[in-house]
């Protein structure tokens, strides 16, 4: 069985169909249908449905794809790791990050990177969605408190915690134990079902144990609007540390408190099927130099 073939209809598969494996690849639409179409012949079984809108695998294509996509990126991520050693890190690098980590501090985790590593082609894609690596083709998967999977292992890089923040003119309401007597609060929130949402935080100085109802002033689909609206004064807002971190120590937002659930654990995953090469583990490394303390409370916390 020719290996490039197989190769070749594997990322075909993974993808989708021939343009989308084409446009992540860089290889022609024609060299990928000719490849693909030759492994056919020397297997003497048709392994894609062709005519559609969509691709679709046939029960042979989907038998094939499924037992040695695990076995192709064992090969190819050996091959990387004895053809460049572990010094040299280079090639394709594609993370997908949340959209506040991405935003925050993957631009410039990502140029440092470039500058250091100038042989590898990084790519960080920011977004909410779940991405997964094998079939969406990322080396790393950055995730938000992720649920157990045997696909994936990897890093947990981060520990947030959210906190209740405002204008420094908005008025704090006086701290209260949660019950009918928390007052209520004009916020910013995230556009979500939530009609009994109370927010239950230990405020900065001594730790004393609060809580607010939160009564919509507005609503915005990302937390990055959420604190561009908290910013001009609208409305107090619970948010991720590391999203206002630089707001509390310039005095931009005020403290009112930190949340009392626990830590929000962020973690850099991969295919627990790949070895770990180069360039990944590289990245990992310049994650783990950007948050050396991994736990990220802010300036103006105190541990809780």
């Amino acid at each position: 069985m020719d290996l490039q073939a197989l190769t070749d209809f594997a990322l075909v598969a993974t993808h989708g169909g021939f343009g989308r494996a084409a446009r992540m690849s860089g290889r022609s639409k024609a060299t990928l249908s000719r490849r693909v179409t030759e492994l056919e012949q020397s297997l003497g079984v048709r392994l894609i449905e062709r005519g559609g809108q969509s691709l679709r695998l046939t029960d042979e294509g989907r038998a094939l794809h499924e037992r040695t996509r695990g076995a192709l990126a064992d090969i190819a991520e050996a091959g990387e790791v004895v053809t460049l050693g572990a010094s040299a890190p280079r090639g394709r690098l594609r993370v997908s990050a949340p959209l506040v980590l991405a935003h925050v501090a993957l631009a410039r985790v990502g140029a440092r990177f470039a500058l250091s590593f100038p042989e590898v082609q990084l790519e960080i894609v920011a977004e909410d969605r779940k991405a997964d690596p094998v079939e969406d083709g990322f080396d790393l998967v950055i995730r938000v408190n992720p649920s157990r999977d045997e696909r994936l292992v990897g890093r947990r890089i981060l520990d947030d915690q959210r906190m209740v923040v405002a204008h420094p003119d908005f008025v704090m309401p006086t701290p209260c134990a949660e019950g009918a007597d928390a007052p209520e609060v004009k916020a910013v929130l995230q556009i979500r079902p939530d009609p009994d949402l109370v927010w239950r935080y230990r405020t900065p100085h001594g730790g004393k144990e609060a809580a607010a109802r939160p009564l919509p002033a507005l609503r915005l689909s990302s937390l990055l609007m959420v604190r561009e609206a908290v910013l001009t004064g609208v409305g107090a807002a619970l948010l991720p540390g590391l999203l206002v971190a630089d707001d509390l120590r310039a005095g931009r937002l005020a403290l009112w408190g930190v949340d009392t659930g626990p830590a929000v654990e962020i973690w850099a995953l991969r295919n627990s099927r790949g070895l770990v090469g180069a360039k990944v583990r590289a990245f990992l490394d310049a994650l783990e130099e950007t948050f050396p303390d991994r736990v990220f409370a802010g300036a103006a916390t105190k541990p809780v």
